[in-house]
């Protein structure tokens, strides 16, 4: 029976560099000897993704509560087809955002309370919990300044304005406080390169050795 693979995370407001992140860390682990299979939320299979196009559409009105019970049907949707036949498999897998984002979005964002949107996904995931979280801070400004250069229109929650993401901001500040072993914090300021070597040194205790 082989041994169950590692579930990464990566976290952090949009603009923070999550997909720069992602690739980089791909491709620096795979230098090492460490397949990574690269998947996103909501989305990563079929399901999720029609669940994704859903929520960010920004011609649609979604409730909050209806905005938290999507991204945890498009979770449980992808923990079950994808992330645990993986992990199962002893593949490791690089996930831009889990269940820190809904705690951080909808219950800090959207004021839902953490802990009501914790036992939301706590169901929709079975309680699979990450190995190991990247949490990526930027200063909210800069982070829309990132969002900004990418020339794409803004999609639903991109749209929402200053305090929500200050509310963002705040609650992922609480979780990693509250989980240091979980969540390791990195610079988001910093070149992507450097980034790169942030995230190798707060994984280098899961790399096999």
């Amino acid at each position: 029976m082989s041994q169950r693979g590692r579930l990464i995370t990566i976290e952090g407001v949009d603009g923070a560099g999550k997909t720069t992140l992602a690739t980089g860390l791909q491709r620096a682990l795979s230098l090492a000897g460490v397949q990574l299979r690269l998947l996103r939320e909501p989305g990563g299979v079929q399901t999720s993704e029609a669940v994704r196009a859903l929520v960010k559409d920004p011609a649609l009105t979604v409730g909050a509560r209806t905005e938290a019970l999507l991204y945890a049907a498009a979770r449980a949707q992808l923990v079950q087809e994808a992330l645990e036949p993986a992990l199962a498999r002893g593949e490791w897998v690089l996930l831009d955002r889990f269940v820190d984002s809904s705690l951080a979005y909808q219950g800090a964002g959207r004021e839902l309370g953490i802990e009501a949107v914790r036992e939301l996904n706590l169901f929709a995931t079975g309680g699979l919990t990450p190995d190991r979280t990247l949490l990526l801070t930027l200063d909210p400004a800069s982070a829309q300044a990132r969002a900004d250069a990418r020339g794409e229109a803004p999609d639903r929650l991109e749209q929402e304005g200053a305090d929500f993401f200050a509310r963002i901001a705040a609650a992922y500040q609480q979780l990693a406080e509250a989980e240091p072993q979980r969540i390791r914090v990195l610079d988001a300021s910093l070149p992507p390169e450097e980034v790169v070597a942030q995230a190798l040194a707060a994984l280098a205790d899961l790399l096999p050795g």
